[in-house]
Formats: structure tokens, sequence, C-alpha cells
């Protein structure tokens, strides 16, 4: 009935959606998944039972007082106690029963829970460059936990409540249609109008509301993330009041859309009360008329008043269980829809291991664009870059240089064209193998909230601790980490928010020297530092070069005099090919044009 209804509603997509994510993971644990069923039906049997084992200590009690003579009190009472130890039994059976249920309920939804995390977590890590620049991060981490802990009551409603609860609203319904007809057909009908209505109000009134205050909380959390996690500018301007402003203007909406949610709840679940009032009425008066036609004895209707309170209690609890059934799919649909999300850059079956020795890299008539843009930013460019060669990547910015290093990594993917590695295809071969073989060090470099050496070792988790302090020495890092209170034992904060620039450089630095890659790329790493800090970087650079197929994403033109060759990029395109010298005689040249202007600023 719940399912057929929840097809059948227009709105009905997200149930779909989650539903469809839901059995995936229940395909996994199938004995487990059986096993619960059945112990959860049994326990429901003997519940269901129960009532009519106190219709029968009713009736005995009643012949032993209706009844002279010894003989038939001592048969009423071996029947009542009979009746008393059936009702015992039951109750300890589904104690018993219920109890293995919810061990098994535990064992399911922990592994379930673990694995979804752990899946989302995979799949957030493999979405493209775009989605992750157009994506909060705080955002995110609230889009999978809260999912992750609505699994823990969907499991629970689905398996251990409404379950039950269908199952206990038949076996009543048919039990009592058996010996009476009419009462059969009161409880079922009843059951079914009073379960269609509050589907029916729980997707039509309550989850539309619901939706809209979910997406107010998951902006909540993004607006948290991103005031704390750029807390330091907050402080550089101090603007802690205009952060604290534009959060509360966040929660207002949030605090009316919430309480139109819960408001929506409440009013949703009077009107189930109200139902579950008509019901009883109809139910007991039912069996008042059965008693004065002389078709139920007292016992009988005892038996009648027991099933209805179980049944009372269960179709209660119902509109319960729908209601958080509702609020459960809400949760895990952003869940969900992470999971659907096409992962735009993947491997592709058969990829196999990139294998990189001497560096070379070439554009073979590489055509790119970005999602959105009908123009190319690259239109059939080809270029060639030897083994161990030092290139420096020049021009305005949004010239192409940056989407040059990200197509060698296969962060993007051509739309046209190859880009090729030692003569293999990017798209030929494993992304993180790949990536493996390419060390990056960046302008703005990232480091993870733990200990310097564990940052430094991020590229060789296997690194010995001597590998790690050496490859600290060739950084330039030694010095610095060696006046920190605890070493290289140092925690660096939040995206290494406790070092300076400089020394940030430098465990970035130190972290290319230990992948020891074949391929480096420099993303202009001393484009903002002091002087001292920058010689000391360029120093550790040069180092670094030496063997290595080189690129450097050149910001500052002093940096590049000692390359090899210049790409110089303009709007997509090669416009100059040459030494820093030869580039720099070229009349009416680009990157003459800007050296000059470089010149005459530092001046």
């Amino acid at each position: 009935m719940i399912m057929s209804l929840l097809r059948h509603t227009k709105r009905s997509g997200a149930f779909r959606l989650v539903f469809g994510f839901l059995w995936g993971h229940w395909r996994l644990q199938p004995r487990v998944i059986a096993a619960i069923i059945g112990v959860i039906s049994l326990s429901t049997l003997c519940e269901v039972l129960v009532p009519l084992y106190a219709g029968r200590l009713v009736d005995a009690l009643a012949a032993a007082e209706g009844v002279p003579g010894e003989a038939a009190r001592l048969a009423a009472r071996a029947t009542a106690t009979e009746a008393f130890l059936m009702i015992l039994g039951l109750g300890l059976g589904m104690v018993a029963l219920r109890h293995a249920a919810f061990v098994g309920i535990v064992r399911l939804t922990l592994v379930m829970m673990s694995d979804i995390a752990q899946e989302a977590f995979a799949r957030v890590q493999r979405f493209s460059s775009d989605w992750h620049a157009n994506a909060f991060a705080g955002s995110t981490v609230r889009k999978i936990s809260r999912g992750m802990w609505s699994l823990d009551l969907l499991n629970d409603t689905l398996l251990v409540a409404l379950l039950p609860s269908v199952t206990v609203l038949a076996g009543a319904a048919v039990m009592l249609w058996l010996q009476w007809p009419v009462l059969g057909m009161v409880v079922a009908g009843g059951a079914v109008v009073f379960i269609g209505m509050t589907v029916a109000l729980s997707i039509a009134y309550v989850a539309p509301a619901a939706r809209l205050s979910n997406a107010w909380d998951t902006r909540v959390g993004g607006t948290l993330a991103d005031a704390i996690g750029c807390n330091a500018v907050v402080k550089g301007f101090g603007a802690e009041a205009r952060e604290e402003g534009r959060l509360a203007r966040v929660l207002r909406k949030w605090n009316t859309r919430t309480r139109r949610t819960w408001m929506a709840a409440t009013w949703s679940g009077t009107a189930q009360l109200f139902a579950l009032l008509l019901l009883r009425t109809a139910i007991i008066g039912t069996g008042l008329i059965l008693w004065w036609q002389g078709q139920a004895t007292p016992g009988e209707v005892a038996y009648m008043l027991t099933t209805y309170f179980v049944v009372h209690g269960y179709l209660r609890d119902v509109g319960f269980h729908v209601h958080n059934l509702q609020r459960s799919v809400n949760d895990m649909q952003e869940l969900a829809e992470i999971h659907a999300t096409e992962v735009t850059i993947a491997d592709k079956p058969g990829a196999v291991p990139a294998m990189v020795a001497s560096g070379r890299i070439m554009f073979d008539a590489v055509r790119f664009h970005y999602a959105g843009h009908e123009t190319p930013l690259y239109d059939g460019l080809s270029v060639a870059i030897a083994a161990g060669e030092r290139v420096g990547l020049v021009g305005p910015s949004g010239s192409g240089k940056t989407t040059f290093v990200k197509l060698i990594q296969r962060l993007y993917d051509v739309t046209g064209g190859r880009v090729l590695v030692d003569g293999q295809d990017v798209r030929d071969v494993t992304q993180g193998s790949l990536r493996r073989q390419i060390a990056v060090v960046q302008q703005e470099p990232i480091l993870f909230h733990r200990t310097l050496a564990e940052n430094i070792a991020y590229a060789r988790p296997d690194a010995s601790r001597a590998e790690i302090e050496r490859a600290a020495r060739l950084a330039n890092a030694e010095d610095f980490i060696a006046r920190l209170p605890r070493g290289y034992a140092t925690l660096v904060g939040e995206r290494g928010v406790k070092l300076s620039g400089g020394e940030r450089q430098r465990v970035a630095i130190a972290r290319a020297f230990l992948a020891d890659a074949p391929i480096l790329i420099l993303d202009e790493a001393t484009s903002s530092l002091d002087s001292e800090s920058e010689a000391q970087i360029q120093e550790a650079m040069e180092r670094l070069m030496v063997g290595r197929t080189t690129l450097v994403i050149a910001h500052r033109l002093s940096t590049v005099r000692t390359l090899d060759r210049l790409l110089v990029f303009d709007r997509g395109r090669i416009a100059e090919e040459g030494t820093p010298e030869a580039l720099l005689r070229l009349e009416g040249g680009i990157y003459r044009r800007l050296h000059a202007r470089q010149s005459l600023d530092f001046a």
C-alpha cells in the first residue's frame, strides 16, 4: 500500500532515487536482510496472537464464575492457566525475537553506514576540478554526514517499524474477518484509509516543505564552513560582524523554512489522531453491536478490544513511521544525488598503469573547451617537450597556461586530439598512476592539518625518517623545522595556516623531492614572498629541476631566465616560442612587451 502510493505520486522522484540507492546496498547483504525480516515477522506473529489468548482467558474466568461444581471450576482454571502461559510465552518470544532483530539491524546499519560514507568520499574525490570549484566543501561534508546518519533511521523505520506495523494490521484484520467478517472489514478498511491519508499528507504536504528546509540547512553548513575556513581574511578586514550578519540572514531563512516543515508535520499528526478517533469509535461500536446480537461472548469482546488496542498502537505509530520515512528520504536524497552524479573524468575500461621513464610530453592537434563555452580554448594545439627539458609557460591571465598543465595531469579531458606522455595517451592509463609520475608545486601550496613529517611524506607514505629529512634539507626547509618546538612532529594547522608562505612552499618542494617524479610542474612559487625566502626557494627549485622534464608557469618573468625554452600563450594558442634571449630580441613580441612592463613596474 505504502510503496504503491509512493510509486504513483508525482513527487516520488526522491523516493525512487533513495530507494534505488538503498536497494543497491541491501543486495550486498541478502542473508542479513532475510534473517531480520524473518525474525521480525515471527515476533509480530507473537503479538498478533496475544489478544486471542487474552479473550480465552476472560472466557475461562467468566465460566469459572458462572458454572457451579468443582470439576467445572478446575477445567476453567486449567484453561485460564493455559491461556496465561501462552500469553507469557508469546511475550517472552516477542522480546527475544525483537532483541535478535535489533542485533541484526545494528550489524547491518553499521556496515552500510561505513560503506556509503567510504563510497561517497571516494566518489567526491574523483569528481572533476570544476565540480569541486563549484561546491562548498562544508556543504558536501554535511550532505554526506546527514545522509549517512539518515540511513540508521531509514533502516529502523522500514525493517523494525513499518514492516511489523503492516504485518500486525494485516494479521489482525484477517483473524477478525475469519470470525466476524464485518469487523474484519472495518479494521482493514480503516487501516487502509488511515495509511493512505498518512502517506498522502507526508508526500504532498510535509515533503515539499522538508526539502526546502534541508536545502537551507545545507546553506547554513556551507556559510559556516566558508567563514571559518577564511577566518584569517575575516580578521584581516575586521569583518566579524559582517559575517555574523550574513549567517543571521541565512538562519532567518532557515528558521522560516524549518518552521513550515515542523508545523506541516504538526497539522499532519493532528489529522492522523482525529482519524484514529473515528476508527476507534467504529471498531468499539461494531463490537458492542455483535455482543448485543449474541454473536460474541464477553471474552470475545475482550479479544476484540485487545486486538483494537494493538491495532491502535501500531496505526498511531504508522503515522510517526511514515513521517520518519519521509524525513530520512529527504535527508538521504542529497547523498543519493552525489552517488548518481556521473564521474566525468574516469579511467576507461582496460586502462593500464602509466610507464613514465623519460618524461617526454606531446600535444597532438589538441582541441579543448570548457563546459558551457561555445568557443574552444585550444583548437589544434600541437607542441612537443623533450625529456629533461625545462620549459616556461608565459602569457597574460586566461591565455591557457594552467589548462595546459591540467590536461597533462588529466584533470580535464581533451575534446579532440591527444596528450601524450612518453608516447602514452593520458586517457589510456590510470589517473592515479599518471599523477604519481608528476610532482606539482603550487603557487599556494595546500597542507593537511597533520605533522610536518606526514605532509612531506604525502608523496611517499612509506618513506623513512632519513628520506624525509633529506628531502627537507634539499628544499632548504631543515633550518626552520629545527626551530619549531616539536620539529617534524609539529602540526601545521588547517591548510598549513601555522606556517608562513615561504615555509609552506619549502614543505611543498620537499614533498616534490620525495616524490622523485620524472615530470615536475612549478606554478610560480615565489610570486608573493620576501627576497630572502624567494632566494632560498629559487635555489631549492633549481636543485629540484635537475634531470626532470619541468614546466614552470611563470608570473614573474625574472624566474624563467635560466630555462631552456619559453612557450608564450595568447588566447589559447602558442604565439611565440624560443629561448628567453631570443624572445627578448623579437620586435613587437608579446614576451618582450610583458618583460618590459614588468621591468618598468619593478623600477
